[in-house]
């Protein structure tokens, strides 16, 4: 991220700090004929929720005050296990939510995050933006929520621990690492003889200071906006899995919005995950040098080796086998043959 780039993200932050200590924004003081809430696991300075702010003024705007979209971040609101309860449930109206976690209720959206899978991300996003994006939303159709077209960004996962860097598969063996509440996350890690604990992300930070888990992985913004590096000391550049949000909407809350407003909601959101994606690729280049001057060590391993170590475990026949010939032909249409 240039100079000019980071002044401009933390003055953006400064300005919405006032709203991140009540934990709630509003577009407006009156009242709308439409409140919506959106709820998020990411703390107020990532640019998710700097863009979700930006988004709901417009909204609030083009929608001459019909709507007032409330932002929930750092979870406000609940873990992303409760979250996606009250998403299905109607009890907020949208939530953002890693495809792979999302995978508990609908297990074809985990198949964006298959380890070692995506090389960049010119594969990600023809995927994601092409035919297997297509068929993921198609079935997260099928229950009480959907996703808007635009998946917002992550970013590629990085593997972080207290004890040692990760250089090979056998440096995996036995390490206590925190995985999101995913079946596909802990069967990676299981294929590397390692021993994943799940963990909801507003737990982490206590998890790692306390010793429950001595790793974690995430993109490597999160390690700055989640302060991760206070309780980390080695980084391995893995890239093992891209990860990104969809935006979730319930159904039965999205259908009581007049069409026109739909539209509004509709584009802003797309906009928004568009502009989002640029900015977590610069946060995400720019912060190493940022990290390396708190103490924390890099590391880039060679990935092909842990590619072969998934392929020997029979991680990707096995996947294969539960998402299905046609999905898997759609996920190696983008990324290559995996097994």
């Amino acid at each position: 991220m240039s100079t000019m780039d980071r002044r401009h993200f933390i003055k953006v932050v400064a300005a919405t700090s006032a709203a991140a200590a009540t934990g709630l924004y509003q577009t407006q003081a009156h009242a709308a004929e439409f409140t919506l809430k959106f709820a998020n696991n990411l703390p107020v300075s990532h640019p998710m929720n700097i863009r979700a702010k930006e988004m709901a003024q417009k909204i609030a705007e083009q929608s001459k005050g019909r709507i007032d979209f409330q932002i929930y971040p750092n979870n406000q609101l609940g873990s992303d296990s409760d979250m996606l309860s009250q998403i299905r449930s109607g009890a907020i109206d949208y939530f953002t939510l890693s495809p792979l976690i999302l995978g508990t209720l609908v297990p074809a959206a985990q198949i964006s995050g298959v380890g070692f899978a995506f090389k960049d991300y010119s594969q990600v996003w023809a995927a994601m933006d092409g035919d297997l994006g297509a068929h993921v939303r198609g079935q997260i159709a099928k229950t009480t929520v959907f996703a808007f077209d635009k998946i917002w960004e992550n970013g590629y996962r990085q593997i972080t621990t207290s004890s040692r860097p990760i250089n090979s598969p056998t440096d995996l063996k036995g390490l206590k690492i925190r995985v999101p509440t995913s079946p596909l996350w802990t069967s990676m890690f299981r294929a590397f003889d390692s021993s994943p604990t799940s963990i909801n992300f507003a737990e982490v930070y206590s998890a790692l200071q306390t010793h429950i888990v001595e790793a974690q992985e995430n993109p490597l913004a999160l390690l700055t906006t989640a302060k991760l590096y206070e309780v980390q000391k080695y980084v391995s550049m893995t890239n093992h899995m891209w990860d990104g949000f969809w935006f979730l909407a319930n159904k039965q809350k999205w259908d009581k919005l007049p069409k026109d407003l739909q539209e509004i909601v509709t584009a802003n959101v797309n906009a928004a995950a568009m502009a989002q994606r640029d900015d977590v690729r610069k946060l995400n280049d720019g912060v190493m040098a940022e990290l390396k001057q708190k103490g924390l060590v890099f590391n880039a391993p060679n990935n092909e080796q842990f590619r072969d170590k998934l392929r020997a475990a029979g991680f990707y026949a096995e996947w294969h086998k539960k998402f299905g010939d046609e999905a898997w032909a759609m996920l190696e249409k983008y990324t290559g043959k995996l097994a």
